[in-house]
């Protein structure tokens, strides 16, 4: 039981607040355990905005950004597809697509989507571009409680994670708000330039758990 114990302080870091800003999460290789588990303390979502930055050389299906509640793995999903500029949106556990994206491997991107209740309506913004507007889920507001995980993708509600579809690569900048996000302050965000924090999930005031081989290293600038 110590040795146990022991294993998961070790691969763990406790949920506390940190400011992460020029930092980045480094998956470094396939597995379907390593993964980031973020904390909020909102479980009543009518609308949502996500928003990160991610750089990877795959060229498989994998998970950028997994929330689960105990209805629905898939409440809020974004899924990168092998095939090339094509994405799956999921939310409350329908899917729709978007194809024809403007995506490289290898290439720092900015991506953000967005949710509402009311419409269904979910959008992708790939580098401050946005992809067409597909129906997915109406009605309803996304309820707790809210599991939302990094680096793999929720086939249960916080598990059932996958090798196929573990995210390899780097990702920063993960901000989450509770309504939909105009275009300009979508391509604020996606041109660095200044915007307004997420209310849901904050970078600047993350919580978070690592699990796992995953680093976090300074932002790689590049030289002048």
């Amino acid at each position: 039981m110590l040795l146990v114990l022991l294993l998961v302080m070790l691969t763990s870091c406790t949920a506390i607040p940190q400011n992460l800003s020029n930092k980045i999460f480094t998956f470094p290789e396939e597995t379907n355990t390593a993964h980031v588990r973020v904390t909020t303390s909102r479980q009543d979502l009518r609308a949502v905005t996500v928003c990160f930055r991610s750089f990877t050389d795959l060229n498989r299906d994998h998970s950028l950004f997994s929330l689960a509640t105990p209805s629905a793995d898939n409440t809020f999903l974004i899924f990168k597809k092998a095939a090339n500029g094509l994405f799956e949106l999921w939310a409350r556990g329908k899917a729709n697509k978007v194809d024809g994206i403007a995506y490289k491997v290898n290439t720092w991107h900015s991506i953000c989507s967005t949710w509402d209740s009311t419409s269904g309506l979910m959008q992708l913004w790939v580098d401050g571009v946005p992809s067409s507007r597909k129906f997915t889920s109406s009605g309803s507001n996304i309820n707790g409680p809210i599991i939302i995980v990094l680096g793999q993708e929720q086939d249960t509600h916080g598990g059932g994670f996958d090798i196929k579809q573990s995210f390899v690569g780097m990702m920063s900048d993960v901000h989450m708000w509770d309504y939909t996000l105009s275009r300009c302050k979508i391509q604020n965000y996606s041109n660095n330039r200044s915007f307004m924090p997420g209310n849901v999930l904050n970078w600047n005031a993350f919580e978070f758990q690592t699990v796992g081989r995953v680093l976090i290293e300074n932002k790689q600038e590049l030289c002048q």
